[in-house]
């Protein structure tokens, strides 16, 4: 059929050779990966600001408002919804952004080009390690509910809260490889964490968004967090999904085309 389309059979010396390189990429996978995890226990701005941090603010609160409840969850509940979220786009924005700053800054880019390693190897490790950090920081924010006697919602609520907001970290991976494609480390850390807290307060991911004025409320409904908060919380409760997951959507879409552009003009 191949030939009769004007297109030579792949012959099985081809075939070989491809799934040699697949599986060439996949060792350098698994090495980049294998590095990436353990780089934010070696780097302590990445520890503390995307694990640390948000697993602290989450006891924190959770001992002082877990035992109260509102719309039939509990606030320790809806903690793992609303502080879930903060840890995972700390993680997600934090160590990926970071590590491509600092890949850049020390000339690791430049090399895996002439090494003929892909860069997208590079970024899918790093996105990869950002993932399953995030499904620590969830998994320890559970534990302390638990432990607190503040966690009352069914494994399979808190499984679809977990897959929502890992879902949902996407778009802030993106934003955060564009940022590393165009500043260097300190200067990326910096602009994280400015954009990052704000977003957190506005959307209500320390404060219930029902406690805050009616003028951030209606900020926080243009809020890619915001919509991942609700989203996360709509799992444990019965609220609309479809404008969530459209507004995220659209965030992805914006931030894949910044990743994009930021990668055409950074100098590797």
């Amino acid at each position: 059929m191949s030939a009769v389309m004007g297109r030579p059979p792949m012959g099985r010396a081809a075939m070989g050779q491809a799934a040699m390189g697949r599986a060439a990429m996949g060792r350098v996978y698994r090495v980049e990966l294998r590095d990436e995890l353990r780089s934010i226990v070696r780097e302590p701005t990445s520890l503390f600001f995307g694990v640390l941090m948000p697993v602290g603010f989450f006891v924190l609160f959770n001992l002082l408002y877990g035992k109260g409840a509102a719309q039939g969850v509990s606030t320790g509940t809806a903690m793992v919804a609303t502080f879930g979220t903060y840890g995972v786009i700390m993680v997600a924005s934090v160590q990926p952004g970071i590590g491509v700053a600092q890949d850049r800054d020390l000339g690791w880019l430049r090399m895996k080009r002439v090494s003929a390693v892909p860069v997208w190897v590079s970024l899918a490790a790093k996105a990869t390690a950002a993932l399953l950090y995030g499904v620590g920081v969830l998994v320890l924010m559970g534990v302390a509910a638990a432990a607190f006697g503040t966690l009352h919602a069914s494994p399979w609520a808190l499984a679809r809260v977990a897959l929502v907001l890992l879902a949902g970290s996407v778009p802030f991976t993106l934003f955060s490889v564009a940022i590393g494609f165009r500043f260097r480390p300190g200067a990326a850390v910096a602009l994280l964490n400015a954009v990052l807290f704000p977003l957190a307060v506005v959307s209500g991911l320390w404060i219930p968004i029902r406690f805050l004025p009616p003028v951030v409320r209606e900020i926080a409904e243009f809020l890619p967090t915001y919509h991942l908060a609700q989203l996360g919380l709509a799992q444990l409760g019965d609220g609309t999904v479809l404008i969530h997951v459209l507004a995220l959507l659209v965030t992805t879409a914006v931030a894949a085309g910044a990743a994009a552009t930021s990668y055409r003009h950074a100098r590797i």
